[in-house]
């Protein structure tokens, strides 16, 4: 399915994605272009930008900026190109190494409001080396109602910082659709029904069965909402972080002397709304 009212668009999975072509993000700086941009990131959750060679740190900050305030992790590496630019790589002289290998997730529960967007640029591109991402409305709606209640029940309580507490589904701040606030591998524990009378913490057992749960219903049917992307020279991607789930695949710590250097460089925009029922 193509559009050519700016530029080109071609829908990669329903429901998910789209790839751009015929637009240079290099100099682009058009007002018109830049509003198209940021109302098709919140219509189709995660743009694929194709053929944009290399985009330096400096640009790549101007472009997020489209998108509101940049927030840096805490994470850093001698060679990011720019102290807001995340630098991720098999090679731990070249990036930031086993970065999003510990769980599905979005980026930045351990803020009081995770990150609002994550735009990535592959700077080199191995053999290997996919990421994985998940519609998150689609998948409460996939859910059985005993479980999307049991999911509804749940807070997430965040291993990093001040350990905010989220909760498990709650509704997009711009769409308003429903959508999770979760990560598989930094979550120390969950509550239920939080500040309600029935609050309670789960238990180790009721922990365990929740991780498992998101999981397997991530992975239903053969990961059928599940969009691989296997990148090429030149994607750029920004994502709708709040409404799409990823997951680093385990090819991306492949060796280099096995698939070659693979280095990405990511930011992130900073959260404006907290989670809410």
């Amino acid at each position: 399915m193509f559009r050519n009212i700016i530029y080109k668009m071609k829908k990669i999975l329903k429901p998910l994605g789209c790839e751009v072509r015929g637009i240079d993000l290099k100099t682009e700086n058009r007002p018109e272009i830049i509003k198209q941009i940021q109302e098709d990131v919140t219509e189709h959750r995660i743009l694929i930008f194709k053929d944009q060679g290399i985009i330096s740190g400096d640009r790549h900050v101007e472009i997020s900026r489209w998108f509101g305030e940049l927030e840096s992790t805490f994470y850093k590496h001698k060679k990011s190109p720019h102290p807001d630019v995340f630098r991720v790589s098999n090679d731990e002289n070249e990036g930031c190494t086993g970065v999003g290998r510990s769980g599905w997730h979005i980026d930045g529960t351990f803020q009081p409001a995770p990150f609002s967007y994550s735009l990535y640029h592959m700077e080199s591109v191995p053999k290997e080396g996919h990421t994985l991402f998940i519609p998150l409305t689609e998948l409460i709606q996939s859910l059985d109602k005993d479980t999307y209640n049991t999911w509804n029940r749940a807070w997430m309580v965040s291993d990093r910082r001040s350990s905010p507490i989220h909760p498990l589904i709650y509704s997009h701040p711009r769409t308003g659709k429903p959508v999770l606030c979760f990560h598989l591998g930094m979550t120390t524990e969950f509550i239920w029904d939080y500040k309600l009378p029935s609050e309670s913490i789960a238990s180790h057992e009721e922990y365990e069965e929740l991780l498992d749960s998101i999981n397997s219903k991530i992975n239903q049917d053969n990961g059928k909402y599940i969009y691989v992307h296997k990148w090429e020279p030149g994607d750029f991607i920004i994502s709708d972080n709040l409404a799409v789930g990823h997951f680093a695949h385990s090819s991306t710590q492949a060796p280099r002397s096995k698939v070659g250097l693979r280095v990405l460089h990511r930011t992130t925009i900073k959260g404006t709304h907290p989670p809410k029922k």
